[in-house]
Order: C-alpha cells, then sequence, then structure tokens
C-alpha cells in the first residue's frame, strides 16, 4: 500500500522557518528527492516534519533513499522489508557489522513508523505493534549472534549452532509494553534474562557468569550509542530482587523468588510476560510454571489496594497527582495511560485465577474481556480504551520531537502551543480541552474502581477498652441482638488479632471498615445471634484475612448474602466455615452458571497432572453447590432449575475427569483395542432433580474389540481386569477428598448383580442382563437411566439396549404386583421417621416416582415415546398419549414439585430432622421457595395442612394405578 497523505489533515509547522530548511535540504540530496519534494502531498508532509520534530527531520535527511521508497511502496511494505532484512543477517556477522544494521534497521522503522502515525494511515495499536516488532527482531539477532560467539570460542556447545537460540535455554522475556506488543515511540524495553542450568551446553566452570555475559552484550548492541545512533534503551530491572542478583539468573532461581517473595507488582507485570527472544519454547515452559504465582485462585481483591499503593508511590516519588495540563504526565499523572492500564491489571489479577480466558497482556484486549465477562461497565471500559487510545498518540508525539522518552507535556505555553500544533489543532484551548475530558474520563472510571465504598459508621459502633460501650450495647440490641455483649467480646477479639485471619494490621484495618454493615446484615436474620456465631467460626477458621475482608470491603452488598447463609443454613454456615474462599461464589448473584462444562474448560488449562485436574474440578464443584444454594435459599431459582443446575454441574466434572482418568491410566497400563467407556447417571442424577448433598448412583459400561486379548502399551493386562481397575480409578477421582471435602459420593449398588458383581459392565454382559435377568424394581431404575459422559458411539449402543430392555413386552399385572410388593418392604423397612419426611411417608415423593416408573413399564412397549428419566415429564407423555387422566398428571406433578422442594429446603436448613417445628430461618426459606411453585402459604401450619392433602391425593392415586398396599 502506498503512502496516503492528505494535506489538509496534516499538522501545520509549528516552526516555519525549520520547515522551510528542510524542504530545502532534502530537494538538494539529489534529483530523485528533488523530483519528489515537488509533489505537494510530499512537500506538505516535509514541511510537516521539519516544522515540528528536530529528529524526524534528521531522519529524513539521513535516511532520504529510505524516505523516498516509503512514499512509494507505503509504510506496510517498507517496515516488512526493514525486518525480513534484519532477520536474515547471519549470526556469525562481525558484531559492528550486525550493530550498524541494527541502528539503520531502527532509524527507517522510526522514520516509517512516525509517518505512518501522523499521516493517520496507522492506529495506536498497529504502530506498538510495529515498534515492538522491530525490538523484538532486534533482540532475536543480538541473541542469537552472542549465543554463536560463545559457541564459536568454545564456551557453549550448542546443538543447533545455525540456529542458535534454539534448545540453548537463554529465555528473554519480554516485560511492560514489549510484552504486551504496546511499545511507546521511544520506549526503553523491559527485559528480564533468564538461563537453564541443565540444558549440557556449557563448558566452563561458571555457567552464571557466561550468560551474564551475554546479557551485557545484548545491552550493549542495543543501547550503545555510535555513530549510526542507538538502537532501544534496556532496563533488567523487573528481574527479581534486581540489586542483589546478577544480570541473568537462573531458571531455578527464579522460579524460587516467585514462589516464595513474589509481590503483587511483579504479578501484575508478569500479565504482559512473553518471550521475545531466546529459547522460546523455554520461556513459554517457565511462564506456564509460574502461573499459579501470577494467577491466583481466589478472587483477589487484595490486589487493588496493592496497585493503588503502587500509583499513590508514583505520585510521590513523580508528581502528578493533580489533573493538569502544563507539564502534566500523560503516563504517571492522574487519569494518565499508567490509570487505565491498572485498571485492565487490577481486573485480571481479580478475576484472571478463576477464568482463564481473561489472560490476555494487551490494555484494550484485558477491557474488551472484562466488559464481556461482566467484570465492568461497558461503557466504562470503551470510555477507558478511547482515553487510553487518545494518550497513546499524544505520548507518541511527545517521544517523535526529539528521540526523548519523555510523557511530560511542556511545561511553557509556548512550548504548549506548539505542542498543540503538532497534535493537528487549530488552537491551544480546543487541545486542553480535549486532553482534559480524556484525563478525567480514566481518573473517574480508576477512582471508581479503586476507591472502595464508604462503610455506615451512623451506628458509631465502640468495641475498644475494657468496658463495653452502653451506646454499643443499645444499637446491637435494636439490631436484634438479645446477648450483645457476647458480639462485642468477638468483634474486640477479632480487632485485638486474636484470631490468625486478623493479625496483620491491614486485615484489622478492613475489618473495622466493614464490622457496622455486617453486623446490620446479621441483625436482619430471623436468629442473629444464631447467625453471629456461625460468623464467629468463620472469620476463626479464616487462615488469613486479608483477601476475603477485601473481598467483603470492595463488594458491600455480599454482607447480605453471607449473612443470610449463616442465618438459614447451617450445613452450608459450617462449609464456609472449613472453606472460606467459597465466599467468592456469592458475587455470581444471578443464578446458577447455564453452561458450567464450558466454565471448566478454561480453568483446566492450568493443570499439569490429573491430580491438578481433580483439584481444580472439585474446587469447581464446590464452589458452583455453594452458588447454587445460595440461589435457592435467596429464592432466586425454583426446584426444578436447582435440580437442572446440579446436575449440569455433574455433569460437566465427569466430562472433564473421564478423559483424564482414561489418558493417565493408559499411560501406566496401555490401552484396550477398541475400548471404549460410558457412564450411565440414574436416580436423582439420571432425572435431572439432584438436590444438595445426592449421592450419584452410577453404572458405568464399557466395550472393546471382540478380538481382543490385552491392553497394548507398558503392560497387558486383560481387558475385563483393565477395566475393572480403571472403573477403580475413575471413581476414586470423582471421590477425591481435598480441602473442601469430597468432590462426590458415589453409589454404584444399581449395576447388575449389584456389590457382588464386576465395578464395570461389558456393553454384552449389561444388555443381556437387562433382556433376561433384571428384576422388576431393577427396570423400574432403568427408567431414570441417563447417558451423562464417554464416547457417543458406545453412548448410542447402550441408549438402544436401555430402549429395548423398557419396551420389551411385559406383564403388566405383575409389574404392578411386583411394585406393590417392594414398596410395602420399603414401607416397613424405611418408614417415614418424621412429619418431614416427605420421601418415604405414604403418598409422598417415592409413591409419585414408582406411579410414574410403573407406568412407564406398562406402557412403553406400546409407545415408546412415553418414556423419560425425569418424572414430571414422564408423567406428562403419560398424559399426553391418554394412559394417564389429565388430572391424575397434574395433580402428581404438582406433589413431585412440593416434595422435592421441602426436600431440598430442608436439607439445606435443618438436614434430616423428626421436630415438626422448624426453626424461622428454616420457615423463612422454605416459604419462599414455595412461592416459586405457585404455593403461596402464610404459615408453616398452612403448609403442613397441603402437605396432609398433597399425601392423601397421591396415596389414592397410587392404589388407583397400582394397587391398595398392605399397610401393615
Amino acid at each position: 500500500m502506498v503512502l496516503s497523505i492528505n494535506s489538509a489533515s496534516l499538522p501545520r509547522p509549528a516552526n516555519p522557518a525549520a520547515a522551510a530548511r528542510l524542504f530545502e535540504q532534502f530537494t538538494e540530496l539529489g534529483t530523485v528527492e528533488a523530483t519528489l519534494a515537488q509533489d505537494p502531498a510530499v512537500s506538505a508532509l516535509l514541511h510537516m516534519l521539519g516544522g515540528n520534530s528536530p529528529y524526524l527531520s534528521d531522519l529524513a535527511i539521513r535516511e532520504s533513499t529510505f524516505f523516498c521508497q516509503l512514499v512509494k511502496i507505503g509504510p506496510d511494505a517498507a517496515l516488512a522489508t526493514t525486518l525480513l532484512q534484519l532477520a536474515g543477517l547471519a549470526p556469525d556477522m562481525a558484531q559492528a557489522t550486525i550493530m550498524e544494521e541494527l541502528r539503520t534497521a531502527k532509524r527507517r522503522a522510526a522514520l516509517a513508523i512516525a509517518i505512518a502515525d501522523i499521516v493517520g494511515q496507522w492506529d495506536v495499536p498497529r504502530v506498538t505493534q510495529a515498534l515492538s516488532d522491530i525490538a523484538e527482531t532486534a533482540l532475536s539477532l543480538c541473541c542469537r549472534h552472542l549465543l554463536r560467539t560463545a559457541h564459536d570460542r568454545g564456551e557453549l556447545r550448542l546443538r543447533y549452532p545455525d540456529d542458535p537460540a534454539r534448545g540453548s535455554g537463554l529465555i528473554i522475556l519480554g516485560m511492560g509494553k514489549l510484552g504486551a506488543r504496546e511499545l511507546n515511540y521511544s520506549s526503553d524495553v523491559d527485559l528480564i534474562v533468564l538461563y537453564d542450568p541443565d540444558t549440557g551446553i556449557y563448558q566452563g566452570d561458571d555457567i552464571g557468569l557466561c550468560f551474564v555475559r551475554i546479557a551485557r552484550g545484548i545491552v550493549k548492541m542495543m543501547e550503545e550509542r555510535t555513530a549510526d545512533g542507538y538502537v532501544f534503551r534496556t532496563d533488567l530491572r523487573l528481574r527479581p530482587d534486581p540489586g542483589a542478583t546478577p544480570m541473568a539468573m537462573s531458571l531455578p532461581g527464579a522460579l524460587s523468588y516467585y514462589e516464595s517473595m513474589g509481590q503483587t507488582w511483579e504479578r501484575a507485570a508478569m500479565i504482559k510476560a512473553r518471550p521475545v527472544a531466546g529459547d522460546i519454547s523455554a520461556g513459554h515452559a517457565f511462564l506456564k510454571e509460574i502461573r499459579p504465582f501470577i494467577w491466583r485462585r481466589n478472587l483477589d481483591f487484595a490486589a487493588m489496594s496493592d496497585i493503588h499503593t503502587m500509583k499513590a508511590r508514583i505520585h510521590a516519588h513523580k508528581g502528578g497527582e493533580k489533573i493538569a495540563v502544563l507539564g502534566h504526565n500523560v503516563k504517571l499523572g492522574r487519569g494518565g495511560i499508567r490509570e487505565a492500564e491498572f485498571t485492565a491489571q487490577a481486573l485480571q489479577l481479580i478475576w484472571g485465577g478463576r477464568d482463564p480466558a481473561l489472560r490476555i497482556p494487551t490494555t484494550l484486549g484485558a477491557l474488551a474481556l472484562m466488559a464481556e465477562a461482566g467484570k465492568i461497565a461497558p461503557k466504562d471500559a470503551a470510555a477507558v480504551s478511547e482515553s487510553y487510545l487518545y494518550l497513546r498518540r499524544v505520548e507518541h508525539r511527545l517521544q517523535m520531537v526529539a528521540d526523548r522518552q519523555t510523557h511530560a507535556l511542556p511545561d511553557s505555553d509556548d512550548g504548549l502551543d506548539q505542542f498543540a500544533i503538532f497534535m493537528g489543532y487549530g488552537t491551544t484551548g480546543e487541545f486542553r480541552t480535549v486532553l482534559l475530558k480524556h484525563l478525567r474520563q480514566i481518573e473517574k472510571i480508576y477512582s471508581t474502581l479503586f476507591d472502595a465504598p464508604d462503610s455506615d459508621d451512623t451506628q458509631q459502633l465502640v468495641f475498644d477498652g475494657r468496658n463495653d460501650d452502653p451506646a454499643t450495647i443499645r444499637a446491637l440490641t435494636e439490631m436484634g441482638f438479645t446477648n450483645p455483649t457476647a458480639v462485642i467480646a468477638a468483634v474486640r477479639g477479632w480487632r485485638t488479632g486474636r484470631a490468625r485471619a486478623t493479625r496483620l494490621p491491614r486485615a484489622r484495618e478492613l475489618l473495622g471498615e466493614i464490622t457496622p454493615n455486617l453486623l446490620a446484615a446479621i441483625g436482619r436474620q430471623p436468629q442473629p445471634d444464631m447467625a453471629f456465631a456461625r460468623l464467629d467460626a468463620f472469620f476463626t477458621n479464616l487462615p488469613a484475612g486479608v483477601q476475603v475482608l477485601s473481598l467483603l470491603r470492595r463488594n458491600p452488598g455480599l454482607l447480605d448474602q453471607l449473612a443470610l447463609m449463616l442465618g438459614s443454613a447451617p450445613s452450608q454456615a459450617d462449609y464456609l466455615a472449613r472453606n472460606p474462599s467459597a465466599v467468592e461464589g456469592l458475587l455470581d448473584n444471578e443464578g446458577p452458571d447455564p453452561e458450567p462444562a464450558q466454565s471448566l474448560r478454561p480453568r483446566l488449562s492450568d493443570a499439569r497432572n490429573l491430580e491438578e485436574s481433580v483439584e481444580i474440578t472439585r474446587r469447581f464443584v464446590h464452589e458452583h453447590r455453594f452458588n447454587i444454594s445460595a440461589a435457592t435459599l435467596q429464592g432466586l431459582i425454583d426446584v426444578d432449575e436447582t435440580g437442572l443446575a446440579r446436575t449440569a454441574l455433574t455433569e460437566a466434572a465427569f466430562s472433564a475427569i473421564l478423559p483424564r482418568v482414561q489418558k493417565d491410566f493408559a499411560s501406566r497400563n496401555g490401552r484396550v483395542p477398541q475400548g471404549a467407556v460410558a457412564v450411565l447417571g440414574m436416580g436423582k442424577l439420571g432425572g435431572r432433580e439432584m438436590m444438595a448433598n445426592s449421592d450419584l448412583d452410577l453404572i458405568i459400561v464399557y466395550d472393546h474389540a471382540p478380538d481382543a486379548e490385552a491392553s497394548v502399551g507398558k503392560r497387558a493386562i486383560a481387558p475385563q481386569v483393565w477395566f475393572s481397575r480403571f472403573c477403580t480409578s475413575l471413581v476414586s477421582a470423582m471421590t477425591a477428598h481435598g480441602v473442601e471435602g469430597a468432590l462426590f459420593s458415589v453409589d454404584m449398588r444399581l449395576r447388575p448383580s449389584g456389590n457382588k458383581g464386576p465395578v464395570a459392565v461389558r456393553l454384552s454382559s449389561f444388555e443381556r442382563y437387562q433382556a433376561e435377568e433384571a428384576w422388576t424394581w431393577e427396570r423400574m431404575a432403568l427408567t431414570r437411566a441417563r447417558l451423562i459422559a464417554g464416547q457417543s458411539v458406545l453412548k448410542r449402543r447402550i441408549q438402544k439396549a436401555i430402549l429395548t430392555a423398557l419396551t420389551r413386552p411385559n406383564d403388566p399385572e405383575k409389574i404392578r404386583a411386583d411394585a406393590l410388593t417392594m414398596r410395602a418392604r420399603l414401607l416397613r423397612d424405611l418408614p417415614a421417621s418424621g412429619v418431614w419426611d416427605v420421601k418415604h411417608c405414604i403418598g409422598g415423593q417415592m409413591d409419585v416416582e414408582f406411579i410414574a416408573q410403573v407406568l412407564q413399564l406398562v406402557h412403553a412397549p406400546a409407545n415408546p415415546k412415553v418414556l423419560s428419566p425425569t418424572t414430571r415429564i414422564a408423567l406428562t407423555n403419560l398424559a399426553k398419549a391418554g394412559f394417564l387422566p389429565d388430572e391424575d398428571a397434574a395433580t402428581l406433578i404438582r406433589a413431585d414439585r412440593l416434595w422435592r422442594t421441602l426436600q431440598g429446603i430442608l436439607r439445606l436448613t435443618v438436614g434430616h430432622t423428626k421436630d415438626a417445628t422448624l426453626p424461622p430461618p428454616a420457615e423463612d426459606a422454605l416459604l419462599r421457595a414455595l412461592r416459586l411453585i405457585d404455593i403461596d402459604v402464610p404459615t408453616i401450619s398452612a403448609l403442613q395442612d397441603i402437605c396432609t392433602e398433597t399425601a392423601a391425593q397421591v396415596a389414592a392415586l397410587f392404589t388407583r394405578h397400582i394397587g391398595a398396599l398392605d399397610k401393615e
């Protein structure tokens, strides 16, 4: 593309005399230059350069031939040619020659990039990309040359002398703007130089000294000023502990530092880190190794305070705390580039640990992803991005004037007038107006993000001193606490560092800020003292407090949600006490994740082995279970939505773990030819009706090539033994315990032959058993079977086998008789344990499910469309097919939802109870949940009347459709 020059849009010359001087000098260089200069557009360009930038004027004269080429072929082609020539230089050339070529390439690139920017042919991202490309190409050439030189003198024994960097173990990390491909016009390049001491290529006694010499060589080749200029200034101070470590650091030393001593600012810096030269694959491996340091799995709101503190230190050292124009630093000053970058980095440090999709080095890319993920308002992200781009243009123009690494606007009126002209403004006032708009725009959004909400100090609660403050006692009593003295004693203990979580001054400061609002939220619970006792257990078990307290300080809306969980759900409160980081899940208060498998997938990208995959999955499952429980208690989702959400979460875990267990198991035991595995979910899992603490009823089915006699790999194992052991490994992974508790509780007694048979069953055996041997109760259970994981081909074959088994001709009266016998036995062996045992009582959940399952077995041979593993859907299908009166189906579906709602809420609040009286928090949660299924009752007593009536209706339908139970 040729250079596109619009003379009318070019900045006018701020110094007309200098503009005329450049034009005259250029025309005197030769015929080609003189002819080109006669073109009005080129003439305008030359005058603009001469009148605004001494540096660019010098480049236009010194590189006049390149300037002419640039005008003819355009900046893209001109820069590509320059980079190609540089990359093609042989690494064994003389260093002086390489340095000369580097400086020539830099001059030409600087000229092409500046002109493309000023004429408007390139936008800011293209400009910063081009600057980064020339720096990266130059660094690569320096590394290759210095490595080859060390090889030629016998200090190193490179594996690939003609490709010196490959396998060398020398890592050059580009940091900051180079790492993000966002270099500014006269930028330093921030580097970290590392080396792997275990590559085996070093021939001397001190490998560290060898790579320090290479690091010094890079600095010299890049920044030493010669008659030809310089390439880039380099800065190696971002390496670990730069005052005490050598310029090149060993990989083990760097890893040890980041794992034990790395600070928040280094985590923020590492977001942009990228291997730019040397052994690129080794660089990527190093960055993968330190991912846990950069990306914390907890929501890291404490990082915001650290970054804000860092910004305050910058102001203290550099000034610029107030927005200004004259002399204002557009990078470090208030509302400047750094605040835009910190906004993106802070959001990434908070959320990137949980969502790898948000890990991107570029500022604009991070802001866009955060807006898409709902972590920042789209209008705010757009505003910061717009202003960031504008300030980057200002920064580039400042540096184009004299090739100085400056970010400060001129501090005189005359200087500002000249710069406003170079920016293309008609008047300095116009420039001031636009500049201030963008500075204030960034400042406002930065302040909104980093300045924590004010706490409610209207209560004036006092917890200091030995004696309890009377006003505080009155305030706590008015909140609803019956034992305010105990509350004061506990809070006083927190604030004096009694708990581990509040031993740091910062933690106590944060606690003091949130205490009034937190106690007010607890006071709004039906039983504040009980909720507070659970809060005390929560704080007591916190291993460290800054992270969680920062989270609560930055998100005051969490306080009411936390109080609800502590006040309503003892089991969830206990879980919170054991796993305080679970409070993060309350931030996602819009209900369950609709696509948990999609959300889990990127998190698993951090896993290096099966153990880490299981750990990540377990943490993910527990977080999302907690979210579902919170949404259920808040009345955000009804019982059907709860069941679907818990089931989808379980399936996501199986889909993630199954292939990883297969890969791990096969690496040790080989693979069975054409071997495949699928998992059948039964019961509540199969019916997508899972509740809190539901066991997983599973049947694992496998198949393999007919002639397979053993696995192929390191060990030869008979197929039956292979799949049995594999199944054991899978179940172990799915039930593994961690800090959060077990992943799942698995029950495999529904497999053919129950606990006595093999853990996994082959497809042919499964088909034969279901067709010939299965008892009626097993066929009833099979109506709830649903494939939840495994290879597609095998899943289709299993589904066909299930359909065949459920639609084979049968004796309806035998099915009903067998079902009656079984229900009577269950009634005898597992009678209802109290008024709230709505599963086992006559007319309860079990009877609804028996009716649906028996009628499916009876009618499926004639009409397979009645089949569904979900009870309410099966009942609907039976009614549509004419096998169940509509009124009966409606009664049973209504009862199914009522019983499951009761069970679900009671599991979360009181567990299994024989007491007819429920605590107020459980009552509130239950009545709230019932309203979602259109049962609006004022009291628990009225609810018990509805339960009695519903049970009687279901019992009557059980008698009508199956038979009369012998209640004796």
